[in-house]
């Protein structure tokens, strides 16, 4: 991609300059307490959900439908659709979620927009192709039978945990949804939406019949028969399951009144505990419905919704990347920062315990109130955070890191890898299920999560250590066949390459070993004409997209840290400094509308507004240091 032109070299203290400038807008967006939060925007059915979950439990505001509606119809895309990442195709469930929003909010079926929205929709294949949980949506407002969606049995919960498909062989996201939703499903309601939306529907209904060999189709059958339970269920048991649901829900509940800090648990546990005869003013629903509130944006004409919050992420990753830049250990942003982090520590046991039942707790989680769901990813940069910060409590700070250690080993998979929130999650005998045709079910170790592991550890001075080799090891295997490595969490393989490079050279691997020079090499092949570094987001579904994609801040810094620790090229890495550094803003920032990170591979997308600046301070120090060796 990068042809021969070495006009776009840097000089240093330009470098110098751009981080200074970096440097200082990332100290100017610190907040008072000493963390950072930027926001974390995904795409429009968070809003549209949130309509239809206010029209569900009957609280709809008229001036926050409007604004709503406002936000909608500026996404929506020139060919009448809408798209769940920046710059890319129209995706039906969006679009048929967005549209049926929008009628919501009053406008008309036979509006340009709308004829627009709801002739692509067709094209796409309609309300019948949708994903499940889209179905679920109409389902709810009789837009879709029950009887046509998968079944999801409350009696799901009286399942051992030994027993396959048990709650636990879901990843943590997907079993905070699938117990609430378990609920929702057993009452069936249907509430009134005051029109129907037919035009979105094309009338093509074909289930493919899996085969009976498989264990798709078995499952497949398998669902049948659970239809046929449905009709009849026993009484006492299935009296006894959503008691034991509505339990679990209540108990999940965190200080903020959210479930899990993410959108989907949150809204189908309101309803379950709404259809279970909580009414809006029991504390539990008034917690949840005020937690909303903060994930709420109203800006101008606008309102929009984040599925979640990253201020643990954000923070560790700003202290990481002014400790790269720099900024003293005792500089007084990276000590009330410090203190912030170390407050956040999570000490109470959550649904991890299940399978790691005498491991101390330990670690850190990624929202503001995450507690019963701390992972591994945070819990990594949490560590490297703390180690740059000189905090007026050493002895709490090393207490601190030891539990963060010894749980981060306990949490290590049989095979050497790290998941990001629970062990051994892996299980693909889920993603087999009928309702499971959206986003990834089970956690399994991924190449980022492992690689910030591996880096935390070797900079605790553990590379040594069998566990850590170990999870060197499962990184090595883990390498595709061009080099790179896969991003589970960011957009992709630039995100998954970045971090298993520096990783496995603080480890040990020397520069020189094939994996990195295999790594580096396509790297180098990635590099875009103009210097930088992207990837769009349908590399997770079409490999031809690997490594490709316009410039952006964050990918560009992405693939320089692997560079700068893997000895690539010096004319690459110029070329890459030199576009961080002509694509500055004035205030110091980057302009990024793309989406560089990622909720589900192929199906859930999420812009992190602090990803821009973050990275590239990180790079640009890293860049500097090495420069002044």
């Amino acid at each position: 991609m990068l042809q021969g032109n070495t006009e776009m070299t840097v000089e240093v203290e330009d470098a110098r300059r751009a981080l200074d400038r970096a440097v200082g807008r990332l100290l100017e967006t610190q907040h008072d307490d000493g963390h950072w939060r930027s926001e974390l925007e995904t795409n429009v059915t968070m809003e549209a959900e949130d309509l239809l979950l206010r029209r569900f439990l009957d609280i709809e505001d008229d001036g926050a439908t409007a604004l709503t509606a406002n936000w909608i119809r500026s996404k929506q895309g020139e060919d009448g659709g809408w798209a769940i990442f920046h710059g890319g195709p129209p995706e039906l469930s969006a679009t048929v979620e967005a549209y049926t929003a929008l009628r919501l909010a009053g406008d008309p079926a036979d509006a340009e927009h709308m004829l627009k929205a709801a002739a692509l929709a067709r094209d796409l294949g309609g309300i019948e192709a949708s994903r499940v949980f889209t179905r679920i949506w109409l389902a709810l407002f009789g837009e879709w039978s029950w009887d046509d969606l998968p079944a999801l049995p409350p009696e799901v919960m009286l399942l051992p945990r030994w027993f396959p498909l048990n709650i636990y062989d879901f990843a943590c996201w997907a079993r905070q949804t699938i117990v609430p939703l378990t609920i929702v499903a057993a009452h069936r309601p249907q509430r009134a939406l005051g029109f129907r939306v037919d035009e979105l529907k094309t009338g093509r209904r074909v289930e493919e019949k899996l085969p009976l060999g498989s264990w798709g189709g078995r499952l497949q059958r398998l669902d049948k028969a659970l239809h046929l339970y449905e009709r009849r269920p026993l009484r006492k048991l299935r009296e006894h399951a959503m008691a034991l649901g509505a339990e679990w829900i209540l108990r999940r509940q965190e200080a903020d009144g959210c479930w899990g800090g993410i959108q989907p648990p949150w809204v189908y546990s309101l309803m379950a505990l709404h259809l279970l005869g909580y009414p809006m003013s029991h504390p539990v629903m008034q917690k949840g419905l005020a937690g909303l509130d903060g994930f709420t944006i109203v800006e101008g004409d606008f309102r929009r919704l984040e599925a979640c919050q990253s201020p643990v992420w954000d923070s560790a990753l700003a202290l990481v990347a002014l400790r790269d830049a720099g900024v003293p250990a005792d500089h007084p942003a990276m000590v009330k920062a410090g203190a912030w982090l170390l407050d956040e520590e999570v000490r109470i046991r959550g649904d991890w315990a299940v399978r790691r039942p005498d491991l101390e707790p330990g670690g850190w989680g990624f929202e503001y109130e995450n507690d019963n769901y701390p992972d591994t990813d945070d819990t990594a940069e949490a560590v490297m955070a703390l180690r740059a910060v000189k905090h007026p409590r050493p002895d709490a700070v090393e207490a601190a890191l030891r539990r963060a250690v010894e749980w981060t080993f306990g949490m290590q998979c049989r095979d050497g890898g790290w998941g990001a929130f629970d062990v051994d999650n892996t299980r693909a005998l889920c993603e087999e299920l009928p309702f499971c045709d959206f986003g990834e079910v089970i956690d399994p170790p991924s190449a980022d999560v492992t690689a910030h592991v591996v880096e935390a550890l070797a900079e605790e001075g553990l590379a040594a250590d069998p566990r850590t080799r170990a999870g060197v090891d499962w990184l090595l295997r883990e390498q595709e066949e061009d080099g790179s490595w896969f991003g589970r969490w960011g957009a992709n393989h630039i995100y998954g390459t970045g971090a298993v490079v520096p990783a496995l050279v603080r480890a040990g691997l020397d520069p020189s070993h094939p994996a990195i020079r295999r790594a580096v090499g396509w790297l180098e092949h990635c590099q875009n004409e103009d210097g930088g570094f992207g990837e769009d987001l349908r590399s997770y579904e079409d490999p031809a997209w690997r490594g490709v994609g316009v410039s952006t801040a964050s990918q560009t810094a992405w693939a320089l840290l692997a560079l700068l620790d893997g000895a690539g090229s010096p004319v690459v890495i110029e070329k890459a400094i030199g576009w961080l550094v002509r694509t500055q803003r004035a205030d110091g920032d980057w302009d990024e509308p793309e989406f560089t990170g990622t909720g589900f591979p192929g199906d859930f997308y999420i812009r992190y507004h602090q990803y821009r600046l973050n990275f590239p301070v990180m790079a640009l120090g890293r860049y500097l240091r090495r420069h002044a060796s």
